[in-house]
């Protein structure tokens, strides 16, 4: 396993966020983190990573309790992208190659220019090498910090709430640049996403998390309509539209409309 979580726990002051949240990942995996607000996703990747340290429990990166790693050497292991960043006056190349500071020792290396040009060109960037990125738009902009991540070439990425203020068309652009890369490069990547059916189309695996305990955690095959409805209070319709699934929310007040199902199958 990349990566393996057991027993954390996480608390503001005397304010418990996070309570024995226990998975494990493999190479090549996407897992999105679902739960309402405050249910602690943007918590726990922050515990993932060692920006926040556990009260209780343990991450284990390729083996290894990353309390036990130094900050240079988490940073070569995992990538990590921040739900807010600021407004850099940074080209978008020096802005990237601030993704390799954890294996520059002197100075930038050929290899180091090299990765930054590859991951440029694997985020569709090349046009946008010399712009600022404080003149980027939002998916622009958000494309920049996922190419920052990858080019420090960790094994595993983290995303909070990487669609945040991003257009559909832009959501979706994001999102398969993202599983492109994850896919090509064999990493794994973990994903809090407000979007369930973003989840749906694009993670393998879901981690449901309610009052910041594991309520489940589950595939595409055994993630059901009443686990979300558990997690979120809201009564849902899943089906599947030209390979894709895909939730449809039902208000419980609400009977279902006898043409909903036969409109769905139809397309």
């Amino acid at each position: 396993m990349i990566l393996s979580v057991s027993g954390i726990a996480f608390a503001y002051k005397s304010h418990p966020v996070l309570d024995g949240v226990t998975f494990a990942l493999g190479k090549g995996q996407i897992l999105g983190i679902l739960g309402v607000n405050g249910a602690g996703k943007s918590t726990l990747l922050k515990c993932l990573n060692g920006i926040l340290r556990a009260r209780r429990g343990t991450v284990f990166l390729n083996g290894e309790d990353i309390r036990h790693l130094r900050g240079d050497a988490i940073a070569r292991g995992v990538g990590y992208v921040p739900q807010r960043y600021g407004d850099e006056p940074l080209s978008v190349y020096d802005a990237v190659l601030l993704g390799r500071r954890p294996h520059i020792r002197w100075a930038a290396t050929r290899r180091d220019l090299a990765v930054v040009e590859e991951v440029l060109g694997l985020m569709r960037l090349e046009a946008f090498a010399l712009r600022p990125v404080n003149e980027l738009s939002g998916g622009e902009a958000q494309k920049v910090m996922i190419a920052r991540a990858l080019a420090q070439e960790p094994e595993l990425l983290l995303l909070d709430e990487p669609l945040s203020n991003l257009d559909l068309g832009n959501q979706l652009e994001v999102m398969q640049l993202l599983e492109e890369a994850v896919r090509q490069r064999g990493l794994t990547a973990i994903l809090s996403l407000h979007d369930v059916n973003t989840a749906l189309r694009f993670a393998d695996r879901f981690l449901l998390l309610k009052e910041g305990r594991v309520h489940a955690f589950a595939t595409r095959e055994t993630l059901s309509a009443a686990i979300i409805e558990e997690v979120y209070g809201v009564r849902v319709l899943l089906q599947e539209i030209q390979g894709y699934p895909v939730m449809v929310p039902w208000p419980r007040s609400h009977k279902r409309h006898p043409l909903l199902k036969e409109h769905i199958d139809a397309l």
